[in-house]
């Protein structure tokens, strides 16, 4: 596999959480302690992904204040335009120079029944309008009891990536279901088993190349205690982060993994 330099991407989910002005004061405030922490070296790539209604309002901060975080939704559709009440194009996210967008969260396969074919459909959008697709995959615990643990995310993962060129500019999220909220993470043994496979099926689909330079995330109770075991992993490239991305504090540790704890 041809060797590339993979930039960790520390990616925090808001999900439906903080409004327009106290996600003002957040960003500044996670500006502020990562500054203070001389913690803006671009070793690792920040991203934050606001509700869509905090998304100009976060967009116009970092603009002004030139703060380096990079900017993501968390869902788009799969449509352009049209009589789609309620749902938000992907040309309006990249108006809003918005980098990243979340594809296939398990909180929209399971709530919204997304199914793979629709989360395909998505990603080909992204990438329609120059947005990085930020593709999820995982097992819940059912789904690990019957079929073990990367069954599932591999099969999600080579539906998601069907039709794509050997170029496209891709993230992938391994999320088990099971983890998620729970305080009770993946070991980073089995995070790096699954990480593992699926950079097999980027290869697999989108050629050694763009295997080794996909980033793949884990996401899943990640906290300040947990990340760095989890970046020792030669195939974890960062992390999807819920709760934790909430915490200014919390979520600024697990960006410093680097300072606190030697990798």
């Amino acid at each position: 596999m041809a060797v590339a330099v993979r930039t960790p991407l520390i990616a925090g989910n808001w999900k439906m959480n903080l409004d327009h002005l106290q996600a003002v004061a957040f960003v500044q405030k996670l500006h502020w302690t990562l500054k203070d922490a001389k913690h803006e070296d671009g070793s690792v790539e920040v991203a934050v992904f606001p509700p869509y209604t905090d998304l100009r309002t976060v967009q116009t901060l970092l603009d002004a204040d030139k703060i380096p975080f990079a900017l993501g939704a968390q869902d788009l559709s799969s449509h352009d335009s049209g009589a789609y009440t309620g749902e938000i194009s992907g040309a309006f996210l990249a108006k809003l120079d918005a980098k990243y967008v979340i594809i296939g969260h398990s909180e929209r396969r399971q709530y919204h029944a997304e199914s793979d074919d629709v989360v395909a459909s998505k990603v080909q959008a992204a990438l329609r309008h120059s947005l990085v697709p930020v593709i999820c995959v995982g097992e819940t615990s059912e789904d690990l009891e019957k079929f073990g643990a990367s069954a599932v995310p591999v099969s999600q993962l080579a539906v998601a990536l069907e039709g794509l060129s050997a170029d496209a500019d891709i993230v992938v999220a391994y999320e088990p279901v099971w983890a998620i909220g729970s305080g009770q993470a993946a070991t980073p043994d089995q995070a790096q088993d699954v990480c593992a496979k699926l950079r097999e099926v980027v290869a697999e689909k989108l050629g050694h190349d763009a295997a080794a330079r996909t980033r793949v995330l884990y996401g899943g109770s990640v906290k300040s205690t947990n990340i760095a075991s989890f970046m020792r992993e030669p195939d974890v490239d960062g992390a999807l982060v819920g709760g934790a991305s909430l915490v200014v504090d919390e979520f600024a540790a697990i960006i410093r993994y680097q300072k606190h704890v030697g990798v």
